[in-house]
């Protein structure tokens, strides 16, 4: 075989397809991998609570049971393992999990469009606040961050037109080192217009982003109405950002505002509708035991 044919074989389009098909399909198996990794802990330990409280047989019952709750309530198993493991446990004397709790109306959402099935999901929220906020500030990167209530800080939920490194660097972040961890310190809207001179960012963090091909992004907190920082959502431009006009911070301002009190209603409406249900279940469940 000469070298021009050798090399026209080497040069397949064919081949070349499968093999970058074959790559992607790799690396989408490696980063299911790392969410999995990354949940199985905190999953872990609420199986372990649920088998115990319910005297449920094995762990397989207790993960049944939260996959059940998870899809009635339309919530992650990692949001309801999370707010599971840090929120009082029932007085297992009563049948109902928060037997003097108050429920409150959905708050409007003004800013955001209506759901035509008469609801909204917490994941159809918070990309509905992402696009808005993209669209406000004129960019195609962003991603948006809830806290966490099990590690304290951010951690991301949303997120488009990012890197895959970017999202794993950032899935988690701390109380300082980004101008997200400054925004809700503040619980003021941050603009970096200069990632790499900023002093905001800690060294690695500064490379992460620009490695992602940001070079300006601008961080909006998301607040509730008593003034909590409940998530964050940011916007990553590749250029440098112009200074915002007050009606786009005034806008970014009520969707923050708004966004933050959905997520604050959500988070002790219906979450804690799903730990009630859960409860129920678990209950009757155990019950059910031979000997119990």
């Amino acid at each position: 075989m000469t070298a021009a044919a050798s090399g026209t074989a080497d040069e397949d389009p064919e081949r070349i397809e499968r093999e970058q098909a074959e790559l992607e399909r790799l690396r989408a198996e490696v980063r299911d991998l790392r969410a999995r990794s990354r949940a199985h802990p905190l999953i872990s330990q609420a199986q372990g609570m649920l088998q115990e409280r319910y005297a449920l047989p094995d762990a397989d019952g207790a993960f049944t049971l939260m996959r059940q709750v998870s899809q009635r309530f339309n919530v992650k198993m990692r949001t309801l393992a999370g707010i599971l493991v840090t929120t009082p446990r029932p007085d297992g004397r009563t049948a109902l999990w928060f037997p003097r709790r108050v429920r409150r109306p959905e708050p409007a959402l003004g800013l955001l469009p209506d759901d035509p099935a008469g609801g909204r999901s917490r994941g159809a929220v918070l990309g509905a606040v992402l696009d808005r906020t993209l669209a406000v500030v004129g960019t195609g990167m962003g991603n948006v961050q809830t806290v966490d209530r099990v590690r304290g800080g951010l951690r991301i939920e949303r997120h488009t037109g990012l890197t895959q490194d970017f999202v794993d660097f950032f899935e988690h972040v701390g109380e300082t080192g980004t101008s997200c961890a400054k925004a809700a310190r503040d619980l003021a809207q941050v603009t970096v217009r200069d990632v790499a001179g900023d002093p905001v960012f800690t060294e690695p963090a500064r490379a992460a982003i620009l490695a992602a091909g940001s070079e300006a992004c601008h961080s909006v907190p998301l607040t509730s109405a008593t003034g909590l920082c409940v998530g964050m959502v940011s916007a990553h431009a590749d250029h440098c950002l112009p200074e915002l006009s007050p009606s786009q911070l005034k806008t970014l301002d009520a969707l923050g505002a708004e966004a933050g009190r959905w997520l604050a209603w959500h988070e002790r409406t219906v979450l804690l509708d799903a730990l009630e249900y859960l409860h129920a279940l678990g209950r009757v469940r155990g019950a059910r035991r031979p000997g119990a």
